[in-house]
């Protein structure tokens, strides 16, 4: 497993850094307090483009998969609002 929180944690160094600093801090801080299930869909989220993350983070912007949009919603809107990073 620590194999694959290391390729996790390494996926989530991005190009945009509003999304960067996200991702890296949660995957520092939360990550592994996750169960596999959540860790496969964070896995799932990080595939997607930093642009339609961004629009779905701060903008509302569909991605077009519900279960994404829970991760997401759940874990990284909540972490973000709660100023951890």
């Amino acid at each position: 497993m620590n194999t694959e929180i290391n390729r996790i944690t390494w996926k989530c160094r991005r190009g945009m850094r509003e999304i960067d600093l996200l991702l890296r801090e949660f995957s520092k801080t939360t990550l592994n307090t996750l169960d596999e299930y959540s860790i496969d869909t964070f896995d799932q989220v990080l595939d997607y483009d930093d642009q339609k993350l961004f629009d779905y983070m701060f903008k509302n912007e569909s991605l077009g998969n519900e279960i994404h949009e829970d991760f997401i919603d759940e874990y990284l809107k909540k972490f973000h609002k709660q100023g951890n990073f």
